[in-house]
């Protein structure tokens, strides 16, 4: 496998992460903070929940090691709680996604 790795391939990716408990991609729901990949083709991840105390970390690193399976040599989340997340990094087809939802935002 390459180590050359196009970042906007990785993020396209991480769009079949899903947040178990809101139903919405990650990246539509703005905890993606970063994306790296080392000379080794090793993607870093700065990645937040909507909350710390989030029981599903596992579940959600299972699905990114998933769906970026075959486009890096490697996936490190670094779990971030600064800045915190809140509602405004949602995108604007997230908040589409979340009214669809029955969520008001």
């Amino acid at each position: 496998m390459t180590t050359t790795v196009d970042l906007e391939d990785l993020k396209e990716a991480l769009r079949d992460v899903v947040d178990p408990e809101l139903g919405i991609n990650v990246v539509d729901l703005g905890l993606i903070y970063g994306v790296s990949v080392d000379d080794d083709g090793v993607a870093t991840i700065d990645m937040t929940l909507t909350s710390a105390a989030c029981p599903l970390t596992d579940v959600i690193e299972e699905q990114a090691n998933s769906a970026t399976e075959g486009l890096v040599n490697g996936l490190k989340i670094n779990w971030v709680w600064m800045p915190p997340w809140g509602p405004d990094k949602i995108t604007d087809e997230g908040r589409e996604q979340l009214r669809a939802l029955g969520f008001n935002v």
